[in-house]
């Protein structure tokens, strides 16, 4: 039986941010929990998510202040999410295709957790790269 999302965030306390923090504070939390990403949150509902890329390429490389900078200025807004029932599969698919490593899972708006594709331990990357060599060897077959 293939892995819900909802099974693999079922412990997970969700890391979320004020869009007030500042991106020092936020890498801080980041390091201390553990997390590659944070989700940004106004008025309880997921607004943005920001991620130790978006701290290099968004902060560091464009030599901003990450002890000034807010979230709210730097973060991605209005993120992809996925929904707790989908299959984890489903979130993989998402990251490969949209070029990403952190999909927020939100119910009703809410963040209440996050996958990454560090949870991709398992079978589901095994299916996910024999689908993606099953997909790359009929597309040679048909040039």
């Amino acid at each position: 039986m293939p892995r819900t999302i909802r099974m693999i965030i079922e412990d997970q306390e969700p890391l979320t941010a004020p869009a007030k923090m500042t991106v020092g504070e936020a890498a801080r939390l980041m390091k201390q929990s553990k997390f590659g990403a944070v989700m940004v949150v106004e008025n309880g509902k997921l607004a943005g998510i920001f991620t130790e890329r978006d701290a290099l390429f968004r902060v560091v490389a464009e030599g901003l202040n990450a002890q000034v900078i807010r979230l709210g200025d730097v973060m991605t807004r209005d993120p992809q999410t996925i929904r707790p029932d989908k299959p984890f599969v489903d979130a993989l698919h998402l990251m490969h295709v949209s070029g990403f490593r952190h999909v927020p899972v939100v119910e009703d708006g809410r963040p209440i957790g996050m996958v990454s594709a560090r949870d991709a331990l398992g079978e589901e990357l095994e299916n996910f790269i024999y689908e993606l060599l099953r997909q790359k060897q009929i597309k040679d077959l048909v040039s």
